[in-house]
């Protein structure tokens, strides 16, 4: 079954949750954004990959063979984890990915021209399983691209590498969704809703820049990144909020300067 049944599969289960189990019941399915996550869903879910790997497929063969030249490609592609079981990397591939995922999330937080991008991710004023789908497609080459050497030194399965991405969607689906869940003591080990919640909160409500967590929360109570009060962030977003766009191509082209040139020449004319 190809990953867009799967994210539909999965998308339907977390709306009737969010149904069953809501943590703000005000918070309904029908609410202001729904048409701009919608087109997330779609694109983010679908077509993104589609046109990705159309563009990767014929760079990573140039470089596959740049490297054959120059007589480097055994010294990146080390293929540690083949013939290991399947489980075996499985669990590796999820640790070893995580982390890195890890990584890279602060990076789009700390480096102002990434957060202007990653920006998009934090525009919902409200989460449920519908924000999990709603970022920039620069975020998702700058994930590629950073957690590539990993993946191509250590050479996972291609299904391993499949099931970890549904396994992720479920997760990003459950951290993001407006659920009312409690943990235990699973919220050391794994990332949740109620974690990630203090993750998107706006800077006059909480400390912003915390809760890095992807699936395993566990990265920021290592690396005393972890914010988790008893109660829920009055307020999410960023600063300036208000003045961010709230429709797909607005915020599609928000981070790009041309787009800032422009509005600013309208404005004056």
């Amino acid at each position: 079954m190809s990953y867009a049944y799967w994210l539909a599969a999965l998308s339907l289960v977390f709306a009737l949750l969010e149904r069953a189990r809501p943590r703000n019941a005000e918070h309904g399915f029908l609410r202001p954004g729904l048409l701009t996550d919608a087109f997330y869903l779609v694109f983010n879910g679908h077509f993104l990959g589609v046109l990705l790997a159309k563009l990767t497929g014929p760079l990573v063969a140039a470089m596959d063979a740049g490297l054959d030249s120059v007589h480097l490609r055994e010294w990146l592609y080390l293929d540690l984890a083949t013939g290991w079981p399947l489980w075996l990397q499985g669990i590796v591939a999820f640790v070893a990915i995580d982390l890195v995922q890890w990584n890279i999330h602060r990076l789009l937080h700390r480096v102002p021209f990434l957060w202007r991008f990653h920006k998009v991710h934090h525009s919902p004023p409200h989460l449920d399983w519908w924000a999990s789908m709603r970022f920039h497609w620069v975020e998702v080459l700058v994930y590629k691209s950073l957690s590539y050497p990993v993946l191509a030194m250590l050479g996972f399965d291609g299904q391993v590498l499949f099931a970890i991405a549904i396994v992720s969607t479920a997760i990003g689906h459950l951290n993001h969704s407006n659920v009312r869940l409690d943990t235990g003591p699973l919220k050391y080990i794994f990332n949740s809703p109620a974690m990630h919640l203090w993750h998107h909160v706006h800077p006059e409500a909480g400390p912003p820049d915390r809760n890095f967590a992807i699936n395993l929360a566990l990265w920021d109570w290592l690396f005393k990144t972890a914010h988790l009060p008893d109660h829920d962030p009055a307020r999410l977003g960023f600063d300036e909020i208000e003045s961010f766009p709230t429709t797909a191509p607005g915020q599609l082209l928000h981070p790009i300067p041309v787009e800032r040139w422009v509005r600013e020449r309208w404005k004056k004319a």
